[in-house]
């Protein structure tokens, strides 16, 4: 459903986007994951035709990006990271607005069903500036599939929200790809990326460096962490078995915890950052 090969993108001298080539199957939740500045938004603004990319080739549902950027536009919907709904206008405004550029038929339905599916109806007549940031986050993503959709770019959707708007959020995004609709979601947020995704991308400095399921992820740096505090710093130990772990914690005194590695660990094991930096 989504192709990159080789994509690219400077900024002058400095390359945002460094040849990425990988592919994301139809009905797929695919995660981008990265510190702020790997290159996931922009690799984003590319897909979606709003960035034009330097170098390399993109292509979505079977169309190029920039060859057939017309033809994109119709078959995806976005969310983006910034909120950029009409703030003066209400929910269901907003709604219909989307719905005439896109020139649909049943507009006032399809508002009425989104709005429902959002749990916006009973605020759908109240101003966009009165909003909560999760009731904002919630109506970008109905805006983002008014139209149908075939594949959905979520740029950090759950940016700055409370873990109970999170969890909302989540079961909303399942609910879309529960129904066919293909999936790129951006994060730094880990477990938003291991609940919800088949499988993720790791980006460091524009470069793809580790690709695979969650699981596939985790299992290749080890299965288990052992965090050690020394001197007021946290170390971090990977092992394949929970035994090695134990084994090893015994040796490292009192501060010690054992658990199990997450996607962090991997992208830590791989750039010596954190995803969240």
């Amino acid at each position: 459903m989504i192709k990159l090969v080789e994509l690219t993108k400077d900024f002058g001298h400095l390359r945002a986007v460094d040849k990425l080539s990988f592919h994301i199957q139809k009905g797929e939740i695919f995660g981008l994951l990265g510190p702020n500045g790997a290159g996931k938004t922009t690799t984003v603004r590319m897909l979606n035709t709003l960035t034009r990319p330097t170098g390399g080739e993109a292509q979505v549902a079977g169309f190029d990006v920039v060859k057939s950027a017309f033809k994109v536009k119709q078959l995806i919907g976005v969310s983006p990271q910034e909120v950029n709904l009409e703030r003066d206008l209400t929910a269901r405004q907003n709604l219909h607005i989307h719905g005439l550029s896109h020139r649909m038929e049943g507009i006032k339905k399809r508002v009425d069903e989104l709005l429902n599916w959002t749990n916006l109806s009973e605020r759908a007549d109240d101003i966009i500036r009165n909003y909560s940031g999760g009731m904002q986050r919630r109506l970008l993503i109905a805006r983002s599939i008014m139209h149908r959709p075939q594949v959905l770019f979520l740029d950090e959707p759950t940016v700055g929200l409370d873990p109970q708007v999170r969890r909302l959020i989540w079961d909303l995004i399942r609910d879309l790809n529960h129904k066919g609709v293909t999936i790129l979601l951006t994060t730094h947020y880990i477990e938003e990326a291991e609940l919800l995704c088949h499988r993720a991308g790791i980006l460091s400095h524009g470069k793809l460096i580790a690709l695979g399921s969650p699981q596939e992820l985790m299992t290749s740096i080890g299965r288990f962490v052992v965090e050690s505090l020394d001197n007021g710093v946290t170390n971090y130990r990977l092992f394949e078995t929970r035994e090695e772990a134990c084994n090893f914690a015994q040796t490292r005194g009192e501060n010690v915890r054992i658990r199990e590695s997450n996607l962090e660990d991997v992208f830590i094991k791989l750039t010596g950052e954190r995803i969240g930096q």
